[in-house]
């Protein structure tokens, strides 16, 4: 009976494990690039789309405000500075990741702080 429960949960957790290991670092900015072209990061939820562009630019909106910025790709992260309406958020440097060419996930300060998962459109 142990034995078939053991089988069972793990055959539950598989599909969370897989899921966990779909996202694969980006490490080079064409491989960014690539996967941004003519799109926008979004979170439904907050009403977030965001175009990351080849120029430098970050252009979109959150929560019905304007935002705007710039990055550049240094080291293998993604290093960002905008501004969400009157609101300054600091210059950081960002862990990439994605899963397929559907979603990434951005990690702070260099993939030792939050993250956040955002759909690519």
């Amino acid at each position: 009976m142990r034995y078939l429960f053991a089988i069972l949960l793990l055959s539950c957790l598989a599909p969370v494990l897989a899921s966990a290991e779909e996202f694969a670092r980006v490490s080079d900015e064409a491989a960014f690039l690539a996967l941004m072209d003519g799109r926008e990061l979004r979170i439904g939820v907050v009403g977030l789309a965001i175009a990351v562009k080849a120029d430098g630019s970050i252009t979109g909106t959150a929560a019905g405000i304007g935002v705007t910025g710039t990055w550049a790709w240094q080291d293998g992260y993604f290093c960002r500075q905008m501004v969400w309406g009157d609101t300054e958020i600091p210059y950081n440097c960002q862990l990439v990741e994605a899963k397929g060419t559907t979603q990434t996930r951005f990690t702070v300060d260099q993939g030792a702080g939050q993250s956040a998962e955002f759909n690519l459109r």
